[in-house]
């Protein structure tokens, strides 16, 4: 595989494992093979190990002393429960700027949102919501928390969003529930829309992930 400047060999195969899991190839209580993995991207075994420590903190992963890393159950309820933590982490950074927006801030969340109403292509409606979201983590979020929300998007997976062709339509007004309840110095009701966004999206996914087989119907019940 060429090597990907100016991205982690830890955070390429972190992306890999967790392909691997959203396409099925991986499920519940599967061992994760590190020779396998470093064999696929070219790599040597300590990005590997590395990533998998990562994944382990972030509970996807297992170890298993003498046994090696397995991948914990990994259903529809799981991939919901992802998808809450990162609403609640999001949310409180939204909630922070509800109570205190700044000019600065407010300016280039106004910019995004200028793209996100002004685009139905999803890759690029994708890049704008990336942004507004830097926007209010670089101005509002401390170090502890910028790791846990970089940490939590892990099953947000970004090719899925720049490519399904509904998500500007069903994304936007959440976007704008946001983006008014900050103006606005709505705490609340800032975090509540960012927890609805999570909860939409892990709807959709769900429903992908069930259609191509990855998971069940009776893994969402």
């Amino acid at each position: 595989m060429p090597k990907r400047y100016g991205i982690k060999e830890k955070d390429l195969v972190v992306a890999h494992v967790l392909d691997l899991l959203l396409t099925g190839r991986l499920r519940s209580g599967d061992r994760v093979d590190r020779n396998e993995i470093a064999a696929a991207l070219g790599l040597s075994r300590v990005p590997v190990q590395e990533a998998l420590v990562q994944l382990e903190h972030d509970g996807i992963l297992e170890t298993r002393y003498h046994r090696g890393a397995f991948v914990h159950r990994f259903d529809a309820d799981v991939l919901r429960e992802h998808h809450e933590v990162h609403g609640l982490l999001i949310g409180a950074v939204a909630a922070r700027a509800a109570t205190d927006p700044r000019p600065a801030a407010l300016d280039a969340m106004e910019r995004t949102m200028s793209v996100l109403r002004n685009t139905d292509d999803p890759r690029e409606f994708l890049d704008g919501a990336n942004l507004f979201r830097d926007v209010l983590v670089d101005e509002y979020a401390g170090p502890r928390l910028k790791a846990s929300i970089s940490s939590s998007r892990s099953f947000m997976p970004q090719e899925f969003w720049a490519t399904h062709p509904d998500g500007p339509v069903q994304l936007l007004p959440l976007a704008e529930t946001e983006y008014t309840a900050i103006r606005g110095c709505h705490p609340a009701a800032a975090r509540q829309a960012c927890l609805d966004r999570t909860d939409l999206m892990a709807d959709v996914l769900i429903v992908e992930l069930n259609r191509h087989g990855v998971f069940t119907e009776l893994d969402s019940v």
